[in-house]
């Protein structure tokens, strides 16, 4: 079979091979030498958004008209509201009497107070009978008065009374004000008045009962000046009799430095009824004893 082929089949395979092996070498080294090229950096393509669709954009609008219309209620509420009221500082007893010009006392605030203290305690016709007559009471001061030119006025024959006066542990005049540093004051205000009368402290600061109690009973004594739960104490303890009593004077119009009065106190005030109640009231009833507002 060789033979039949001849020479020529030989040297066609061998130009076939070689020819084609160089060819292969030759692209390889051209490939080598030449340079490569980089690619370029290109950007990501942005992702597609999504288009609203038209539900979405109607419910979207549905949500803002809803947040809307509640945001417009609840400022309607808030407007409907009602503001809240400030809370009122209640006025003290001094705001007040220091707002208002001081005004005498009279019969009718005595009588006032009275009525009111006996209203939850006493009946209706028990309150009658203790209602005091205008003959029950002296002048009052119309706030032009010093304790001396006051007492002259309601007591003008006062010497004549003093020396009618020789009981022991009873005075004829009781002045009844709202503490000790007071009746101090007052005393010391009687000088011009009282003349050769002896007028006594009766108050519980600094001094014991028993000593007020021997006080009254070594000598005579004409004026009494003290506190209403004192005076109190010591005529339930007989140290104090009221048998010579002619003239009561309650230290009605004098204010301290919060501007209370003697019945603006409570304390004060509540001693002053039991005072009145148990001793007085029916004295003055009896026409023995007259009161005055100083």
């Amino acid at each position: 079979m060789g033979d039949d082929l001849g020479d020529e089949w030989w040297q066609h395979d061998c130009k076939s091979d070689g020819s084609e092996g160089e060819e292969d070498e030759v692209e390889k080294k051209k490939s080598k030498n030449k340079p490569i090229k980089e690619k370029p950096n290109v950007p990501k393509k942005a992702e597609k958004r999504k288009m609203p669709t038209e539900n979405t954009v109607t419910a979207k609008k549905k949500k803002n008209e809803a947040s809307n219309i509640s945001r417009q209620e609840s400022e309607k509420e808030k407007s409907t509201k009602s503001p809240k009221k400030k809370k009122r500082k209640k006025k003290s007893i001094t705001d007040v009497l220091a707002a208002s010009d001081p005004k005498p006392g009279c019969p009718a605030d005595l009588q006032n107070f009275l009525t009111g203290y006996f209203s939850d305690k006493r009946s209706v016709i028990e309150q009658e009978e203790l209602k005091l007559q205008d003959s029950c009471f002296l002048t009052c001061n119309d706030l032009t008065h010093s304790l001396s030119s006051y007492l002259k006025h309601i007591c003008p024959k006062w010497a004549k009374i003093q020396k009618q006066h020789t009981e022991k542990q009873s005075v004829v005049l009781l002045i009844v004000c709202s503490s000790a540093l007071r009746a101090i004051e007052l005393i010391k205000q009687l000088t011009t008045f009282k003349g050769e009368a002896k007028a006594v402290k009766l108050f519980a600061k600094h001094i014991k009962i028993e000593q007020q109690v021997k006080l009254l009973q070594k000598g005579v004594v004409h004026i009494g000046v003290g506190t209403p739960c004192r005076i109190s104490d010591l005529i339930h303890r007989d140290g104090l009799s009221l048998q010579a009593l002619r003239f009561l004077v309650l230290d009605w119009n004098w204010r301290d430095q919060k501007s209370r009065r003697m019945m603006d106190i409570p304390e004060i005030k509540q001693d002053v009824f039991k005072l009145l109640e148990s001793c007085i009231l029916d004295r003055c009833q009896a026409a023995n004893v007259k009161i005055g507002l100083f």
